[in-house]
């Protein structure tokens, strides 16, 4: 029987068509798909580094884009496989944007535009917010305020939805230009709210103006790593 798995340059080429034509995708938010650095699929696409993906890469990518693996160079599914043969389910994922920032000297984060994806499971994403995944943004804890709750370099999903203070909650805010990550308590009187630092070592703001506060959103999940 003859092989009719595509060339190398046939799958980066299929691949290069893929990206392209869906909406959000970028060689960028593929690589990080993949847990790969941000120029690694277009190191692929434009100069064939590595030659081929790897099998797991691959079947990433292809669940990704609803498409066989032979499309992107694996070799095609034997007819005559039966059940054994047959590609596993799709898993629907969802690409969150990453908020990118760099360290503030005054603590918190300088923000600045997003520039990178995360993939998130869309079975996930609902059972973490009914509010929808286009409300969601991805960014990095900088800072060692929150601990032992939040470390340095963890990566908090942020439901932009919330932008009010009516729960006891973990948030981001907003003050001059910084973005911070603080637990906001709400007095249920006064309607005053007090920004915490579940660090002991680091100050409280009681008693604040929830109209002075600019909420971006609550902070609904945190991953790390160990």
């Amino acid at each position: 029987m003859k092989d009719s798995t595509i060339s190398d340059s046939e799958a980066r080429a299929r691949l290069d068509h893929l990206i392209r034509s869906t909406p959000g995708a970028s060689y960028a938010s593929i690589s990080a798909l993949i847990g790969r650095n941000h120029a690694y699929i277009q190191q692929y696409i434009r100069r064939g580094r590595p030659r081929r993906l790897n099998e797991v890469d691959r079947r990433k990518i292809a669940r990704h884009f609803s498409v066989p693996e032979s499309e992107l160079g694996a070799p095609p599914p034997d007819p005559g496989a039966g059940p054994a043969g047959r590609p596993e389910a799709i898993r629907d994922l969802v690409l969150v944007p990453c908020l990118a920032a760099t360290r503030a000297a005054t603590g918190g984060m300088r923000e600045a535009a997003c520039e990178a994806t995360r993939p998130f499971d869309a079975g996930q994403l609902a059972g973490l917010t009914e509010n929808g995944a286009h409300a969601l943004v991805v960014c990095r804890v900088h800072g060692d305020s929150m601990e032992p709750t939040l470390s340095d370099g963890d990566e908090v999903l942020v439901d932009t939805s919330e932008t009010t203070a009516r729960r006891d909650a973990i948030f981001a805010i907003r003050h001059a230009g910084v973005l911070q990550i603080k637990r906001l308590s709400v007095n249920p009187v006064t309607g005053r709210v007090t920004l915490r630092s579940d660090n002991p070592f680091y100050e409280s703001w009681p008693d604040c103006d929830p109209a002075a506060i600019e909420v971006v959103g609550r902070v609904i999940w945190a991953g790390r790593r160990l």
